[in-house]
């Protein structure tokens, strides 16, 4: 039988390192995985998510099934999975609704004539990240329901990143502005948050 780790059973330095990572969780960031439906590149969006602290991301599924992430936490998300929490949606409004009464501003990624470069994106405001499926891009819907459009700045033949990449690349422009700004210096979970998300934690 499987030993129930507890914040009493688990080492200082197992417990120091998960409440590091909690300390620096971004509360006030997040993803739309809209429709990304290759198990490889969640995987990767998922363990990008967790490098840079993102707390929950959105899943909105509208054609596409929702991913079974019991089995992407096996793949190369490294477990990411299980340091995440999840909202899933089958409908676009509704998903961008629920983002907007949290206060958060949407920002798909999607390159037209009206995009915006991505380094123009204030990301130390509440900000939420759409990336569309892998064939078809964002949707026209959740475009015209964004509050802005963004393009990755490229400088080569190809017009476009792999969905996981450009989230990466997204994200890290994110960290860096937000390292600056020392959004990672005060716990955003509040120390009461901390706490209670550690014991959980020590469980996992």
């Amino acid at each position: 039988m499987k030993r129930q780790h507890t914040i009493d059973t688990i080492t200082d330095r197992r417990r120091q390192r998960l409440e590091s990572v909690l300390r620096r969780r971004q509360t006030d960031l997040t993803i739309v995985l809209e429709n990304v439906w290759d198990p490889h590149n969640v995987s990767a969006i998922l363990r990008s998510a967790d490098a840079v602290g993102i707390r929950s991301l959105y899943l909105l599924y509208t054609v596409e099934s929702a991913p079974n992430l019991k089995r992407h936490g096996k793949q190369s998300s490294a477990s990411a999975t299980k340091w995440l929490e999840f909202e899933v949606f089958d409908n676009t409004e509704k998903c961008f609704s629920a983002l907007r009464d949290k206060g958060f501003k949407v920002y798909a990624s999607h390159l037209t004539e009206h995009s915006m470069g991505l380094h123009s994106i204030d990301f130390t405001q509440k900000t939420a990240i759409v990336l569309g499926n892998e064939n078809r891009g964002v949707s026209e819907e959740a475009c015209r329901l964004s509050d802005g459009i963004y393009f990755i700045p490229m400088m080569g033949m190809v017009e476009s990143l792999n969905v996981s990449v450009a989230a990466a690349v997204s994200l890290y422009e994110a960290l860096r502005q937000r390292s600056e700004a020392g959004c990672y210096d005060t716990p955003q979970l509040g120390e009461d948050g901390v706490r209670e998300t550690l014991i959980e934690w020590a469980r996992k």
